[in-house]
């Protein structure tokens, strides 16, 4: 059953009604978020400076993704970035200048397979002893016939392995 109304109320709900479409209208669509990307190709284990960020708005936002370049200013990637890629909370860690890198073959190739940015692991030698623990796998990369595995250590300990790693094979146990 329609509803009718006397002409009066009509014209008022007719004028509230396009007042509510002209004020939809002109209502601020909401600002898109932003969040911290790389400016451009970013190694890991390197200290962010704020050129090496951005802000841009994303319509789809990761989660942990950064909105402030001062939370990444002063940290390190766990693995190289490409420019425009979002940084998110995971791929950050503490920037050490008494931390370097050192990439290593190991004994058994196919353990690299396990291994992932971020991962943490003990570098170990062909007798058994533990050369490094808590290394930080920054990158793995393959590299024929073989797969080669960046490690993050003390600048210690990355000199002793890549000794090491010139006489005899590596291996790393995952933590």
């Amino acid at each position: 059953m329609p509803l009718h109304l006397p002409p009066r109320p009509r014209k008022a709900l007719a004028c509230l009604f396009a007042l509510l479409a002209v004020a939809c209208a002109l209502w601020p669509a909401p600002a898109p978020a932003v969040a911290v990307v790389a400016a451009r190709d970013l190694p890991p284990g390197v200290a962010l400076t704020s050129a090496d960020l951005r802000l841009t708005p994303l319509t789809e936002r990761p989660t942990g993704v950064l909105e402030s370049l001062d939370t990444a200013v002063g940290q390190a990637l766990t693995g190289a970035a490409r420019s425009g890629e979002p940084i998110t909370d995971v791929r950050l860690t503490t920037a050490d200048p008494d931390r370097t890198s050192v990439a290593v073959r190991l004994a058994d190739a196919g353990v690299a397979e396990l291994l992932r940015p971020g991962s943490r692991v003990d570098v170990v030698g062909a007798d058994a002893e533990v050369l490094a623990d808590g290394a930080t796998v920054l990158a793995v990369r393959d590299a024929k016939p073989d797969r080669l595995v960046v490690l993050g250590l003390s600048r210690k300990n990355a000199t002793r392995i890549a000794a090491v790693s010139l006489e005899q094979p590596l291996a790393v146990t995952l933590r």
